[in-house]
């Protein structure tokens, strides 16, 4: 039998989603500025029209998951890993700089050291979702745009899971070397895996019934599923699991269709993942966090941009593309609100403090998105001429 909340939350959304996106598109506004205002208004803080947000989170996480797969299906194997070379210093240095920076705000404005380091942690990533969702891949300079973009957030996210590592260990009693260690040794072993099963198994299948188009379509998501479930079970993240999984797939003639096929499934569970950004936004708590949000938000915003853009420069990369690589980083990562809700959990960081991320955040996404829809080529963009899939 059909749970009649699930259902009723699809249709509020997804109603409410094209209403608002429709008005959204004849004011030539962005259409994910939209879904995150959908959630603040029918979430608990203003209609309460939807209460469970966790329910939805749940969901909305796998448009995460397919956004990485089908970005790894457009990556050569080959290019990636000399990308990832150049990102190295790129993301380490950028890290650095904003980490310093969200330390030394968050003390500023009277949080405590602990509080302040946390943040630091916080303010160091960039958007998955924004940075590719909004990355057209159709175009050359894109393609390598891509490569740069999706080199430094595959970075990032290998150091997020060393600080929720650290997180985690500093709210029990856990060696955080051996787990650093056995972070450090899953990686290589879930990508060697991944490899030798695509190659003698998942291979042979998809060129013995390539005719059948569901049956692609079911292995395409059961490969990412089971890679993602295989790198989440051994410490790293559902995220990079998934990126593997799609990159192994790359080189292969059947890649291309997975990547059309897949596209609406994405496109559905993104639309969750923006709603319940916006749902899970308390107003309440807006009143202790804004002064120091907006700082923290205008550093990333404004700094980000100048940081990559440098950084990529000094990487050889050409000036123009640099700086626009950097205004699509320039933002706080999703990965910063998992920072902030462990860090609550464990008891290593305040409500206020997480409250202070979640805001930043949200600020962030909101003028990021918008920025960059109406600056450059996107596949929502309201502008015919910077329409890009």
């Amino acid at each position: 039998m059909i749970d009649d909340s699930i259902v009723f939350l699809v249709f509020v959304v997804f109603t409410g989603a094209a209403v608002l996106a429709t008005i959204a598109l004849y004011a030539r506004q962005s259409l994910i500025v939209a879904y995150i205002l959908l959630g603040v208004l029918l979430g608990p803080s203003v209609f309460k029209v939807i209460n469970d947000i966790e329910s939805i989170r749940e969901i909305s996480h796998f448009g995460i998951i397919f956004l990485l797969f089908l970005l790894g299906l457009d990556l050569d194997p080959q290019r990636l890993r000399r990308m990832l070379g150049k990102a190295f210093i790129v993301t380490l240095g950028s890290s650095l700089v904003f980490a310093a920076i969200g330390l030394g705000v968050t003390f500023g404005f009277g949080f405590n050291l602990t509080d302040s380091v946390i943040v630091g942690f916080a303010m160091m990533f960039s958007s998955t979702i924004i940075g590719l969702k909004l990355l057209p891949t159709t175009v050359l300079h894109h393609k390598h745009m891509g490569e740069i973009i999706i080199s430094v957030l595959l970075l990032q996210d290998l150091l997020a899971i060393v600080v929720l590592i650290v997180l985690n260990t500093m709210g029990q009693d856990g060696e955080l070397i051996a787990r650093l260690s056995y972070a450090a040794l899953a990686l290589p072993a879930v990508i060697v895996l991944a490899i030798l099963v695509e190659r003698f198994v998942l291979n042979r299948l998809l060129a013995r019934f390539d005719t059948i188009r569901e049956y692609i379509f079911l292995v395409a998501i059961g490969w990412c599923m089971g890679i993602a479930k295989l790198a989440e079970f051994v410490g790293l993240s559902y995220e990079i699991g998934a990126f593997v999984a799609g990159v192994s797939l790359a080189s292969r003639p059947i890649a291309m269709y997975i990547t059309e096929s897949l596209k609406p499934l994405r496109d559905f569970f993104l639309i969750l993942f923006f709603f319940t950004l916006g749902a899970q936004f308390d107003l309440r708590g807006l009143g202790g966090v804004i002064y120091p949000a907006l700082v923290l938000a205008a550093a990333a915003l404004l700094g980000k941009p100048i940081v990559f853009g440098w950084l990529l420069t000094r990487s050889k990369e050409e000036p123009r593309l640099a700086r626009e690589a950097g205004v699509r980083l320039g933002q706080v990562s999703e990965f910063s609100l998992l920072i902030a809700l462990l860090g609550t959990q464990i008891g290593v960081m305040s409500t206020l403090a997480s409250e202070l991320v979640q805001v930043t955040m949200l600020l962030t996404f909101v003028v990021s998105s918008y920025y960059i829809v109406m600056k450059y080529p996107t596949p929502i963009a309201v502008s015919d001429r910077l329409r890009r899939d």
